[in-house]
């Protein structure tokens, strides 16, 4: 039998509460408390509307110990045949309209829309990086203070990106890879988590799952805020600093995360173990193989691929092209599956790689071709037969009318060009004219 305990407002009863079996949950009631600890459910909110059949059965499938529900909010527990509330109907009705909306408006982002160039997605992601960028700097520096972590402010953040990606999954990632005038910190948070949300998609999880790797992706660097500030290296990277410095940011972040937020454990994961390796040679606890947890092993994937492509106190960053080729080397690192499935969500030549084409040209990848994944558009803006700079031109390489290919990576040195950096800002917002 169900308890009931009533909280009085100062205008009378304001909520009314009711601990409940996960056996008798039903669609309309309102999850004021779910009774057990965050390793027993996945849910990010602790309080919602049971508005559909799958936030149902996740419900009754867990190991909480019972829920306590909200019966001003949410549809009371079944009362005995030929009993009825006295304000049954009227609550009955209020939260049928309020399961409709939520219906409808699941229903609308559920809906896949045709997806956009990544010309016409720019401008938005341009947008959504900035705020991005904003907030993670305010969550990271209440972190370094000392203070709370307000990870439920990141939370807009993962769903812009995540809606970013879905109408065009290159423009987000290719412009954070290409745009120069970024904190290392902040864009590489919000690159990872835009690179893991193109994953999931590709592995094709659930989509709460690919929400939470978008927001284990933003977080997996959170320690970083808690380590020694004067013990950060000249090149402003911790990654440059003594290996037993470095290593303990992610204990300090899962940390952090475990104590302060009702965090899914995936997400949790993920930041503990995103420096572990498939054969047992990463950190903190040396993990191999399925110890590691999913989230985990597509986050070392991505926070490695990005990584590798920012310039360092120590190193210069690399071609996005030349990250995929070092990264099949790294025997022992990756999940050879996912990394597969990496590879095919970014492209073999990812936005922003300098190639070298069959007519003797050099172009730089700025868009997937839709249907030929591995001939992609490409900006050619040099002749190795002139040996000299050509009028900047878009050649689309799997439409049927152009005869050039892709044969390799190119190599700018001694070409007399910008360096790398610059040049791939330049080529990328000269054709994209209408971002920032």
């Amino acid at each position: 039998m169900a308890i009931s305990l009533a909280s009085q407002g100062r205008f009378g009863p304001s909520i009314m509460l009711k601990h409940v079996a996960l056996s008798d949950l039903e669609l309309g009631m309102y999850v004021h408390k779910m009774e057990g600890g965050w390793f027993d459910h996945p849910f990010w909110k602790p309080s919602f509307l049971i508005s559909n059949k799958d936030r149902l059965n996740v419900l009754r499938k867990s190991r909480l110990r019972g829920v306590i529900i909200d019966i001003s909010r949410g549809k009371d527990l079944a009362l005995p045949s030929g009993e009825t509330s006295p304000s049954e109907s009227g609550a009955t009705a209020s939260i049928k309209r309020r399961i409709e909306v939520i219906s409808k408006r699941g229903r609308r982002e559920g809906y896949v829309a045709k997806p956009i160039s990544i010309g016409q997605e720019l401008a938005g992601a341009h947008a959504i990086a900035t705020r991005a960028g904003n907030q993670l700097h305010r969550t990271f520096m209440a972190a370094r203070l000392g203070k709370a972590l307000n990870v439920s402010a990141v939370e807009p953040v993962v769903n812009d990106i995540f809606h970013s990606v879905r109408r065009n999954p290159h423009a987000f990632s290719g412009l954070m890879r290409c745009k120069l005038k970024n904190e290392t910190m902040f864009r590489h948070a919000v690159s990872v988590s835009a690179l893991m949300v193109s994953l999931a998609q590709k592995m094709q999880l659930p989509r709460h799952d690919v929400h939470q790797c978008g927001l284990a992706g933003m977080l997996l660097d959170i320690g970083v805020s808690y380590l020694p500030q004067t013990l950060e290296p000249s090149s402003g990277s911790f990654r440059d600093a003594d290996p037993k410095i470095w290593q303990q940011h992610v204990v300090l972040g899962y940390r952090s995360l475990h104590n302060d937020n009702d965090l899914p454990r995936a997400v949790l994961d993920a930041v503990l173990q995103h420096h572990e390796r498939i054969d047992g040679g990463g950190f903190p606890h040396q993990l191999e193989g399925s110890e590691i947890s999913t989230f985990a092993r597509m986050a070392t994937i991505c926070d490695t691929f990005d990584f590798l492509l920012c310039q360092t106190g120590t190193a210069c960053g690399l071609d996005p092209a030349k990250a995929i080729d070092q990264m099949k080397t790294m025997e022992g690192a990756f999940d050879e599956e996912i990394l597969n499935h990496f590879v095919e969500s970014v492209g073999l030549y990812p936005v922003g790689s300098f190639v070298r084409l069959q007519s003797g040209k050099l172009a730089m990848v700025i868009d997937e071709d839709a249907e030929d994944h591995m001939r992609p558009i490409v900006q050619a803006f040099y002749s190795l037969a002139q040996g000299e700079q050509i009028t900047p031109h878009r050649i689309e390489l799997a439409r049927s009318g152009e005869q050039d290919c892709i044969l390799g990576i190119a190599e700018l040195a001694g070409l007399g060009l910008p360096d790398d950096q610059h040049l791939r800002e330049m080529i990328f917002f000269s054709t994209y004219k209408n971002v920032g």
